[in-house]
């Protein structure tokens, strides 16, 4: 009898775990249905055609959630000139979240941020369907609450780039939007970013493949090598604003 109910347990758990999977880097994007403060969405297919940061957040009514919708806010047309839509979550209901946004925009003020004005879809998982699909739920954090997490997740509804901090954490703004000109960069024109890359900086070229290939590095003035597998070349950053800005 103990035998079954061991047996029974450990499916249960498996279950859990299978349901709050994270889902990983070139992966399509887990699909569902919710309601959001901007209405009814379909997810990723609302959004084809362009990048969304898709973030969740523990809790309604927090400071440091506060602080960082705020400056989620603030920021919001910064992304859209990047074609990115901004889509978070909670598990709290729909009135929760618009009774917290107005007082965020009625009363709060962060970093000279006030009157902040939310209107990107802020979706409501009380049943915790959605963070469950994307991982969101870290039960040696918190059972009851999401973590801090970020999808940066493409136009093909692909994800390119996740993040997880937590409860206590507030995100770096800063590194999201350098996330999003990196990934965009790399795939305008076929480079990678090195350590530390801002928009102006040297990229990554990537190794040659072929010899012949490899010589035309040589010849070319514009791509530097330490060695066959170390180049770089500089793509400016106006070049680049040119190419990913709308």
């Amino acid at each position: 009898m103990n035998n079954k109910k061991e047996e029974t347990k450990n499916k249960e758990e498996n279950i859990d775990e299978k349901e709050n999977r994270i889902p990983v880097i070139g992966e399509k994007a887990p699909s569902f249905e919710a309601k959001t403060t901007q209405g009814k969405i379909s997810f990723p297919d609302d959004f084809e055609g362009n990048w969304v940061i898709l973030f969740s957040h523990p809790a309604d009514f927090t400071p440091v959630c506060s602080s960082e919708f705020m400056t989620f806010a603030s920021m919001e047309k910064k992304f859209e000139d990047l074609n990115a839509k901004l889509v978070g979550l909670s598990v709290d209901g729909i009135h929760s979240h618009i009774a917290w946004l107005r007082t965020i925009k009625e009363k709060l003020v962060h970093n000279g941020i006030e009157g902040a004005d939310v209107k990107f879809p802020l979706i409501e998982d009380i049943s915790m369907d959605v963070a469950k699909k994307y991982g969101m739920i870290q039960p040696e954090e918190s059972k009851t609450e999401a973590v801090r997490a970020v999808f940066f997740i493409d136009p093909d509804g692909i994800i390119r780039t996740l993040l997880y901090y937590p409860l206590s954490l507030g995100r770096s703004f800063d590194e999201l939007y350098r996330i999003l000109i990196g990934l965009q960069t790399a795939d305008e024109f076929g480079v990678a970013t090195p350590a530390d890359w801002q928009p102006g900086d040297d990229v990554i070229v990537p190794p040659a493949g072929t010899s012949e290939e490899a010589e035309e590095r040589m010849n070319d003035d514009s791509i530097t090598c330490d060695d066959w597998f170390f180049c770089k070349k500089n793509i400016s950053k106006k070049e680049i604003e040119k190419k990913i800005k709308n």
